[in-house]
């Protein structure tokens, strides 16, 4: 997606120069120069690329000595521009949408989250395959917070996740399939 979307900017067909951007999630512990964090991986594969105003470029600080307060002014950011117009996310096989694991609250708000084994097992491709390298927590937006989005669109790719997406759309909104939630 990002790729395109560069090359759409490239082209002249799109803009990001009055965009804001909020990042879903990013890992605890990790500096926001190391090659996994999600700071580093939009910087690498999109802002760089882009028109955006750094100052309408937000990623959670994993890494804040405070995280109780990042994640409240994460949030009180988020207000300030009016709220997110499109939400985009993948889906996770258990059905987690950003780092919101099974049994997360679906009121819950900008909040540090422990990984489940299965997301720290999955993540672990990104890391030479060496889980014990896979942070354990991140700073991630709620499920409260996403759906109060006014539109979400979910990128999903592989057979893997098709259980994932028959819960979200067909079982009724429940905490185990926080993807669920999405408006």
């Amino acid at each position: 997606m990002y790729r395109r979307l560069v090359e759409m900017h490239k082209a002249g067909k799109v803009s990001f120069a009055r965009v804001a951007t909020f990042n879903m999630d990013e890992y605890v512990g990790l500096s926001p120069e190391h090659p996994e964090s999600y700071h580093s991986f939009m910087f690498t594969n999109f802002f760089r690329h882009i028109d955006i105003d750094p100052s309408n470029v937000h990623i959670p600080n994993g890494n804040a000595t405070d995280l109780a307060a990042e994640c409240a002014n994460y949030e009180r950011s988020i207000a300030a521009v009016g709220g997110i117009n499109l939400f985009v996310s993948g889906i996770g096989t258990d059905g987690h949408m950003a780092f919101n694991e099974p049994g997360s609250s679906l009121n819950s708000r900008t909040h540090v989250q422990s990984l489940d084994a299965e997301t720290i097992a999955a993540n672990a491709r990104f890391f030479d395959g060496d889980q014990s390298r896979v942070p354990k927590r991140a700073v991630t937006v709620g499920v409260g917070t996403i759906m109060e989005a006014k539109e979400v669109m979910m990128l999903v790719n592989g057979k893997s996740k098709a259980q994932a997406v028959r819960a979200a759309l067909e079982e009724g909104v429940s905490h185990m399939c926080t993807a669920s939630g999405a408006p």
